[in-house]
């Protein structure tokens, strides 16, 4: 399913933003952009979104709406602060100036105080992941709210595909009866007329009747639709499941549709496999 989702919070002194954004896909495949100090942390980031989506193509950029301070700190440099501290005495002496070389006079002279910037913000998982998961909850909602939609376009699917086999069911029976009379009268036909012998007819019809019947097909398929009924309603993901039971909804319907025999019941089930067809490609939207 597709959804995005975003979040940012303080972090380390800078402000951390985390953006989500997921389309279909049939196994869990991640794409992370990070900036160059998150590379360590790569591992930490695809085994909690792992646990967020179970499948999906996921692409997840992180960045610093603001980066935290690197402050510039001060440093010392003693052997350079004596040395410059010597020659400024020495230019006393030998000028003959009166009072003493301060310590503001000494620290402004070049190379005392030298400046360097902090190391690198050490980056650690705990304080990112809050943020992450704010992330992968608003994308999760924005999935879960396609979800309901989808899922009353699948169950809308299963009434029509319900409503077929309800009509296929009422239809078969007569099959039997329009074939027994078929044969009785194939069989007038090549006895010039004569009557057939009953017994043999009747063990013709129950052979018939028996290769027509459609009774085990109609049961496993409602079956199945009780299935995808149950998982719809579900909370967990569903995607998976759904699909190997519209597999076998489709190997029912094929099976009814080759002992059919009776154009209407043929009819139905054309218009059942388009069902599918359509059931199957919003499958690929659903988690």
């Amino acid at each position: 399913m597709t959804g995005f989702g975003a979040a940012e919070d303080a972090v380390l002194g800078g402000r951390l933003r985390v953006e989500i954004r997921t389309v279909n896909h049939r196994y869990f495949n991640l794409s992370l952009k990070l900036p160059a100090e998150f590379g360590a942390l790569e591992g930490e980031f695809r085994e909690r979104l792992r646990k967020e989506f179970e499948r999906g193509h996921v692409t997840v950029m992180v960045r610093w709406v603001a980066a935290p301070a690197q402050a510039a700190l001060p440093r010392v440099n003693l052997d350079q602060a004596r040395l410059v501290l010597a020659q400024l005495q020495a230019l006393q002496a030998e000028l003959k100036l009166p009072g003493e070389v301060d310590l503001g006079l000494l620290v402004r002279q070049p190379e005392v105080l030298q400046r360097r910037e902090e190391e690198s913000v050490q980056l650690e998982w705990g304080p990112i992941e809050p943020v992450v998961v704010k992330a992968a909850n608003a994308c999760q909602a924005m999935r879960q709210r396609e979800g309901q939609v989808l899922a009353q376009e699948l169950g809308h699917r299963l009434d029509l595909l319900q409503a077929a086999a309800r009509q296929i069911a009422t239809q078969a029976p007569g099959r039997v009866v329009r074939e027994r009379e078929r044969l009785r009268q194939a069989v007038r036909d090549l006895m010039n007329g004569t009557a057939p012998d009953e017994n043999r007819l009747a063990q013709e019809i129950a052979f018939i009747a028996d290769k027509l019947d459609i009774t085990e097909e109609l049961v496993r398929f409602q079956a199945h639709v009780d299935a995808c009924r149950a998982a719809l309603a579900g909370n967990a993901a569903a995607g998976k499941q759904l699909g190997f039971l519209a597999q076998e909804l489709g190997r029912e319907v094929n099976t009814i549709g080759s002992k059919a025999n009776d154009a209407a019941i043929t009819q139905q089930v054309i218009l059942m496999k388009g069902e599918l067809e359509k059931f199957r490609e919003q499958l690929e939207n659903l988690e």
